[in-house]
């Protein structure tokens, strides 16, 4: 599953920076998560590293993107060659 930015996202930028693949872009007026590039950190990290930067615990998981773990590490290895 990819995960999502909820409306109580205060807009303070220590997702985006967090993010090993990019995944994070600033909106109007919160940030959004690209589901084709989010692995939930799959790959780089054992936990999602936006969630734990995030001050306002307002990321969580998008039920409209359900993805297993292999399906994360599917997407993380096809985004590594890309590169």
């Amino acid at each position: 599953m990819s995960l999502m930015i909820t409306d109580e996202c205060i807009a303070c930028d220590a997702c985006r920076e967090e993010c090993p693949n990019e995944a994070i872009e600033e909106g109007d007026p919160v940030y959004l998560i690209d589901s084709d590039m989010c692995t939930e950190c799959v790959g780089s990290f054992d936990e999602p590293q936006c969630i734990e930067v995030c001050p306002v615990d307002c990321i969580v998981l998008d039920p409209d993107n359900q993805e297993t773990v292999q399906e994360l590490q599917l997407k993380f290895n096809q985004l590594q060659e890309e590169e």
